[in-house]
């Protein structure tokens, strides 16, 4: 079987491809290897999936219409579409990356899945959805049309839009909600990366709401695991949407003293008020994902966070 890949020099994108390629299918990925954030940890992602005989790359937007006829005649299975402008803070200040990259670019893969006649399109959506919903923990079943960013008013989009193509081309579509995914290789716009970085080099670090923050934080393997679930599942439906989180929401302050203790470093706090376009509180509902996809995560902050740390570590050659 054949897997095309978008953003396979991203972080989630770095660990689906090694785990489809260990599993011996064929990764096609693509990627624009963009300056949202350091380049060189992309090519670096990107060099280990180079290792394998069955990869191949291609530098290219997911929103350029020629990718039909470049793909045209690679037989593809699967498109699974993780290229995304992510990130909510940086939408207030550079809207139109997340139209091009997230809705032209996912309305693009939607076309080329048609085109290509593929059996399966599974797709990136994100809990920032939910939005200010109180009902926790966030459900599949929850209204999601009341986003408070860009961000996420792109991810929706990105939902509806699968919807409308899913029903008007008979396409299997699946969108997978992650919950704060973290682990080794992860990005440097994360707030498990921006801890640890900002905690080794003596500097203080930011924590909105005044700490009054909760997130359903989720390892990446299991994330991946849930990936691979929907790759696998035979669900009926045309499309259907699952949470992929770990089910368990922490307060922000413990999960910074996690980070601290697998550094032996004690934070320095700045407390500051709620910044707009953050959710308070993030909480999975994962009873869907579990029943379709045998989603079940396995790894807690106390095992996730010192596995980050001593990447790290070993990556920045930290002493």
């Amino acid at each position: 079987m054949k897997i095309l890949v978008t953003g396979a020099a991203g972080f989630i994108g770095l660990y689906t491809s090694l785990f489809l390629l260990k599993k011996k299918f064929s990764v096609v990925g693509v990627d624009n290897l963009n300056n949202y954030y350091d380049v060189k940890l992309k090519q670096d992602r990107l060099k280990i999936l180079k290792k394998y005989k069955n990869f191949k790359f291609f530098k290219k937007n997911i929103e350029d219409r020629n990718l039909v006829k470049l793909f045209r005649n690679e037989k593809i299975d699967i498109i699974v579409n993780l290229a995304a402008q992510a990130g909510v803070r940086h939408s207030l200040k550079d809207p139109y990356s997340y139209i091009n990259s997230n809705i032209l670019g996912h309305l693009n893969m939607l076309e080329l899945a048609k085109k290509l006649n593929v059996k399966k399109f599974i797709y990136a959506s994100t809990s920032s959805v939910y939005g200010e919903n109180k009902k926790l923990p966030f459900s599949i079943h929850n209204r999601t049309d009341n986003p408070i960013s860009l961000y996420a008013a792109s991810k929706k989009s990105c939902e509806v839009i699968a919807e409308c193509y899913s029903h008007s081309f008979n396409m299997k579509c699946i969108g997978l909600r992650f919950f704060t995914v973290y682990g080794p290789w992860g990005r440097p716009d994360m707030a498990t990366f921006i801890f640890t970085k900002r905690i080794i080099e003596k500097k203080k670090i930011d924590i909105f709401n005044f700490g009054n923050m909760k997130r359903d934080f989720t390892y990446i393997d299991d994330i991946v695991d849930g990936i691979y679930g929907s790759i696998k599942s035979n669900v009926k439906s045309l499309h259907k949407i699952y949470n992929l989180g770990n089910n368990c929401s922490e307060d922000l302050v413990d999960f910074v003293q996690v980070i601290e203790k697998s550094l032996g470093i004690k934070a320095r706090k700045n407390f500051l008020p709620h910044q707009m376009g953050d959710v308070k509180q993030t909480f999975a509902d994962i009873d869907e994902s579990k029943k379709d996809l045998n989603f079940i995560p396995k790894t807690s902050v106390h095992e996730g966070i010192p596995k980050f740390v001593e990447w790290y570590k070993n990556y920045y050659s930290v002493q």
